[in-house]
């Protein structure tokens, strides 16, 4: 079960409302990389809003990586999706476009599939589980990433992914007489959602707001943050208080221009990227808390989650499992992941939020 870096599922999202304008930005491809007047110029992609927290932390990383040695990193980010989901970013950095994007995990499985495991829906329970689990994980990610030639300045996150409909609803059978956003072209998690029995209409994250607007769809899957940045929320007004999945993310770079900044500037880009990731992940979980409320003011309906309801919709999730192991998430990931959350719960740590 899946959507997109717009709205997450099992390979999830961030939300980027697309400016037909700023799809011309980088429309012919440039150099991998430019020399500029204020030193090296790294072109970074974000779906994240203007003005939103994720883009104010990246750009106080980027005035970071002006001071750094040799002349310095100017980074200039094109922010709100004006280059297009996910996917079209991955694509940008593989043909020189751009040379880094802050990804969710629908991007970064474009990259490498293995990314996904950290978004299995009702796998965790708490952000605990979640750090635990990632951390662990991150040598074995980051490895696999730079073998496809991307290397990671950060990891963060962007809250609980919940579901919202323009009805109220609480149990899976409410659902699935709804129609789901999913993100177009995942079509192994497109036919896990019809075998469940829901009816996903795969689109571009892009298509989301015109999508409830027509009636195309009535339903989708996103943080709160997302919801309240993109104002998806005020045509889909239900929100079910379930801990679907995490929406997980990071920033990468191209390998090969990393390996053109020069060495003694590149501790220093590390240092900073590794600050904002710190950030993210503190920041946007108390700021997820702070966009359900705004949304309550403004008309949102919050639908609790009976123990009989969650329990309905994690023998939902945890039935989809066969086909999500070795179809989205590979076997071995998918393994490690369950084998260290049990580790984690076993260890009797209190659980978090």
């Amino acid at each position: 079960m899946s959507s997109g870096p717009d709205h997450p599922g099992i390979r999830g999202g961030a939300p980027g409302i697309l400016a037909l304008a700023g799809l011309l930005v980088l429309a012919i491809p440039g150099p991998p990389m430019a020399q500029g007047k204020d030193g090296l110029i790294i072109k970074m992609g974000t779906a994240a809003p203007e003005g939103s927290s994720w883009h104010q932390i990246f750009r106080a990383m980027g005035e970071q990586w002006k001071q750094a040695p040799a002349g310095g990193v100017t980074l200039r980010i094109y922010a709100g999706g004006v280059l297009g989901d996910e996917p079209d970013m991955v694509r940008k950095m593989r043909v020189g476009q751009i040379q880094a994007a802050a990804l969710t995990a629908a991007g970064l499985a474009d990259i490498d599939d293995a990314v996904a495991a950290l978004q299995i829906p009702m796998m965790f329970r708490s952000y605990d589980e979640l750090d635990h689990v990632r951390e662990r994980l991150r040598p074995v990610l980051e490895k696999r990433l730079e073998d496809r030639g991307f290397i990671v300045l950060n990891w963060g996150d962007a809250g609980w992914v919940m579901f919202f409909a323009k009805e109220p609803f609480a149990a899976p059978e409410d659902l699935k007489k709804m129609k789901l956003f999913v993100w177009a072209g995942d079509n192994s998690a497109l036919e896990i959602w019809k075998a469940a029995g829901f009816q996903p209409i795969p689109l571009a994250s892009t298509d989301i707001l015109p999508g409830l607007q027509t009636g195309l769809i009535n339903a989708f899957d996103t943080t709160p943050l997302l919801a309240l940045a993109s104002q998806w929320f005020g045509l889909a007004p239900h929100m079910l208080d379930l801990k679907w999945a995490p929406l997980v993310g990071a920033t990468v770079m191209m390998k090969k221009a990393w390996e053109k900044i020069p060495p003694e500037a590149r501790a220093i880009l590390m240092k900073s990227a590794a600050e904002a990731g710190d950030r993210l992940k503190g920041e946007i979980r108390v700021a997820n808390q702070e966009a359900v409320e705004a949304m309550k003011k403004r008309g949102l309906k919050i639908h609790s989650a009976s123990p009989g309801t969650e329990e309905a919709w994690r023998r939902a999730a945890e039935g989809a499992y066969p086909k999500i192991r070795g179809t989205i998430v590979p076997v071995a990931m998918f393994d490690e992941v369950r084998r260290l959350r049990d580790e984690y719960r076993a260890s009797g740590a209190r659980p978090g939020t």
